[in-house]
């Protein structure tokens, strides 16, 4: 059975890029390179700097996400959200779009590259106070290599996880990984990064980022209290469906047994106080992510027969996971808190059991029938990075493909640029 792989890696010379049979890119159509492997197929010229069809300004408390092929924008912030507003007289020249909108009596000017680590800009105009300035750092998917010359040492890493993929008849599969070290000068690869199957339990992360950026805007605090009825409960994993309702359930535990125990009752119950889906997917519009979605909650089956599905990608779970440890959409003790709900995981089947035992890594599991995923941080001290490994079909093929891919990144972690094995 043939198996078609696409290999994505991002180099930049100021910056510059490398691509390789990437039909998932969103980058420009002169995003082009001959390898992904670091071998002699690298054109190592410096090329021009690499725009996004997508980019979003991260400032505190919130984020400012242009779409230039759609002429669209999303203000969402502590203070409001537009949604998604039409902008048909966008500039967008030299890899920065510039424009002004207005919606509800406020009016929003912005010049935003389109080039991820570049600095933008908001003034936010409302009436009768002055002009509120909001910068803050660009994000794309993926974000340029900060080094584009130590990022090309981790090109080989891709082919041999595309190996593993293509290996994995029974499984689809893709795999993305970012470098948050700097070893790796902050890399990205990814084989199949745009593979889009159910996303089972990972959808919990966006659920927890919405609920704690609404921490850190005062909206939500987590000593609130929770009323949970008999009919809030669902079985599955979790700890929850085995106390004893009525009860007040507190936020902050709700939000850790949904990541540590992947806990189906505490995840509906969250996503009912945050207003149903449309706050969860207005997050993921917010950060440009287009392969996720959140459709059903957890254990409906009735929904699932109607074809409402969750659904996610590689790239969009590592856009938000570097986008947590940046602390870009959420603040540095809302990151901590989050990192360590993932680090106290109990679901340890996956990337855990395919590590040597003590390897420190922080993660979410997603289970269903058809799927099998882990994703989150391996914490190697020096070489932390964000991974997310992805299976469609049988679950119990689709687990082993899941430690296959998670071992080959340890093992190329643990290795230096020498090639010889650290003890």
């Amino acid at each position: 059975m043939a198996v078609a792989v696409a290999l994505a890696v991002v180099a930049t010379t100021g910056p510059s890029t490398v691509h390789s049979g990437r039909a998932d890119s969103t980058d420009g159509p002169e995003l082009a390179g001959p390898d992904s492997t670091g071998g002699p197929g690298v054109d190592p010229r410096p090329e021009r700097a690499p725009t996004s069809a997508v980019s979003w300004l991260a400032f505190p408390g919130g984020v400012f996400a242009v779409d230039p092929l759609g002429r669209t924008v999303r203000y969402r912030a502590c203070d409001g959200d537009t949604g998604r507003v039409a902008d048909p007289a966008m500039r967008v020249a030299a890899g920065v779009a510039r424009g002004e909108v207005s919606t509800g009596g406020v009016g929003y000017r912005y010049e935003i590259p389109l080039i991820g680590r570049s600095r933008g800009v908001v003034e936010v105009v409302r009436r009768h106070r002055p002009p509120a300035e909001l910068t803050g750092v660009v994000v794309t998917d993926p974000q340029p290599p900060t080094d584009p010359v130590a990022g090309r040492r981790l090109f080989p890493l891709s082919g041999e996880l595309a190996r593993v993929v293509a290996d994995s008849t029974a499984n689809p599969a893709g795999v993305t990984v970012r470098d948050l070290s700097g070893r790796y000068g902050h890399q990205q690869i990814a084989v199949n990064g745009a593979f889009r199957p159910k996303a089972a339990s990972v959808i919990k992360l966006w659920i927890l980022v919405e609920l704690l950026r609404r921490v850190d805007c005062g909206q939500v605090a987590l000593d609130d209290g929770v009323l949970v009825t008999p009919a809030d409960v669902v079985d599955g994993t979790g700890e929850l469906q085995h106390e004893t309702f009525p009860q007040v359930v507190s936020i902050h535990r709700l939000a850790r047994y949904m990541i540590k125990y992947s806990d189906n009752t505490a995840a509906n119950v969250l996503i009912d106080h945050l207003g149903g889906f449309a706050p969860v997917n207005a997050l993921i519009d917010s950060m440009n992510q287009r392969q996720t979605i959140l459709a059903r909650k957890m254990l409906d089956a009735e929904a699932a027969l109607r074809g409402e599905e969750n659904h996610t990608s590689p790239d969009d779970v590592v856009s938000l996971l570097g986008a947590v440890w940046d602390a870009q959409i959420l603040a540095p003790a809302s990151r901590d808190l989050m990192i360590g709900f993932l680090r106290e995981q109990t679901l340890n089947t996956k990337i855990p059991a395919a590590l040597p035992p003590g390897v420190p890594v922080a993660h979410k599991t997603g289970d269903l029938p058809d799927a099998s995923h882990d994703v989150g941080y391996y914490l190697i001290p020096g070489s932390e990075t964000a991974v997310a490994f992805l299976t469609a079909g049988p679950i119990a093929t689709g687990d082993e493909t899941v430690r296959r891919m998670a071992r080959t990144v340890y093992d190329y972690l643990i290795t230096p640029p020498d090639g010889a094995y650290e003890e």
